[in-house]
């Protein structure tokens, strides 16, 4: 029979757990334990092709010479998809706002970012979103970037008639699924993968928005999370610096509550976290590799909005490469991992298989020395050319175009997504 004393010692276990996995260092170091394995023959479902690295490298190259030709690469981020089309929804977002403070301009791009990039998973091969404004039908990420935009610019996210332009507590903890649907003009003919799951993520983000005042004060806005690293109700002074690590850390923190996933030790939630019997670390967290997708997506979509609200952002190369099926898929498809049984790409998964981890977890350790090489291909350095720029150039998108000659744009391992992860 448990006792108190029971479940405070496992709940403390699990809140040392999660303080160990909650970093960077940890995603990179337990990855390369995998990557480590693989390259000597343990791996039950890989092989890794060295040779094959540089041809990798050579593909990312060229495509983003194609992308950008002057080699002026912006941060891989959510704020690319709202580029699409060529329509400059910034811009659009600015005039919306018309003539208000610098605090309260950064404020709606970072509550828009927030809440963009909780809705962005894994659409499905077979949902497409309509611009009401031009006609246009994008798909995929590009798609969700576009339908949340007109999403928040119709206000659906705050609870405030008067202030449509935000996202607070409120107004995503009411937030219906069929409502959704409706703004993502998601039908039976039109199905979108995972619709549910982004639903109840933003309405969890909202409860744990409204439990948290000392973090989102009293409005409870996702923009709190930038206002405690770099500001106060005196607004962003010209001063103002952040780490990008502590960005990360702090919405790690902060919305560690919000994931579906289960993943936890000691009750305490652990978010994109996952076991892998190979892995070595400390403690409780021994067995248990972080990757930290999606929060690490926001993080890297955050960036810009504070840069143009003249924040120094730091140590952006502290962050990984992003584990999912396009950067994932590059690998695949150039060569570089070979799936040990053909076989597999005909079974659904899910995110906690042991094949699915290590695969991501590849993917992080790879697209490390994948940089490298590509930096190599177009002579430039790591200043030059940081991790976030080869992602956007880059490994994304040779991973889309290799997806649409090989499979039509599926990827190339099937997980089952509950809109969280993939």
């Amino acid at each position: 029979m448990s006792t108190e004393n029971d479940f405070i010692h496992e709940r403390s276990r699990g809140e040392v757990a999660a303080g160990l996995l909650r970093s960077t260092v940890a995603v990179r170091e337990r990855c390369t334990q995998l990557l480590d394995r693989a390259r000597v023959g343990q791996s039950a479902w890989f092989t890794v092709d060295e040779s094959r690295l540089r041809e990798a490298a050579g593909e990312v190259a060229t495509i983003t010479r194609r992308r950008y030709p002057k080699l002026h690469i912006p941060f891989h981020s959510r704020w690319r998809h709202f580029e699409a089309g060529g329509v400059d929804r910034r811009k659009h977002l600015e005039e919306r706002l018309g003539h208000v403070a610098p605090q309260t301009r950064v404020h709606a791009m970072v509550d828009l970012t927030v809440v963009s990039v909780l809705l962005d998973a894994g659409a499905g091969p077979d949902w497409k979103y309509t611009d009401p404004i031009d006609g246009r039908t994008y798909t995929r990420s590009e798609g969700l970037a576009v339908a949340s935009f007109h999403a928040f610019t119709a206000g659906m996210f705050s609870s405030d008639k008067l202030r449509p332009l935000q996202a607070d507590a409120q107004g995503l903890r009411s937030l219906a699924t069929d409502r959704l649907a409706q703004a993502f003009q998601v039908s039976e003919s039109n199905p979108l993968v995972g619709l549910e799951g982004r639903a109840v993520l933003l309405r969890r983000l909202g409860e744990a928005m409204a439990e948290q005042p000392e973090v989102f004060t009293e409005v409870a806005r996702p923009s709190g999370l930038c206002d405690l690293l770099v500001g106060d109700e005196g607004g962003i002074t010209h001063t103002a610096e952040v780490q990008a690590h502590d960005l990360l850390s702090q919405i790690l923190v902060s919305l560690s509550g919000i994931w579906p996933m289960g993943t936890s030790i000691g009750g305490v939630p652990l978010g994109d976290v996952w076991r892998h019997a190979a892995v070595r670390g400390d403690g409780p967290s021994d067995g248990w590799v972080p990757f930290h997708k999606l929060s690490q997506w926001l993080t890297y979509s955050l960036l810009e909005p504070l840069q143009w609200a003249g924040v120094k952002v730091r140590g952006i190369d502290k962050l990984t490469a992003l584990p999912e099926y396009r950067n994932g898929g590059l690998l695949i498809d150039s060569g570089v991992i070979t799936l040990r049984e053909p076989a597999t790409v005909h079974q659904v998964w899910h995110p906690g298989d042991e094949i699915i981890v290590e695969w991501r977890a590849l993917t992080v350790a790879l697209l490390d020395e994948l940089a490298g090489a590509v930096r190599r291909e177009l002579s430039q350095d790591e200043e030059h050319l940081p991790l976030a720029c080869v992602l956007e150039g880059g490994t994304w998108a040779a991973g889309r175009e290799m997806a649409q000659r090989t499979r039509g744009g599926l990827p190339p391992l099937q997980v089952h997504s509950d809109g969280t992860v993939f």
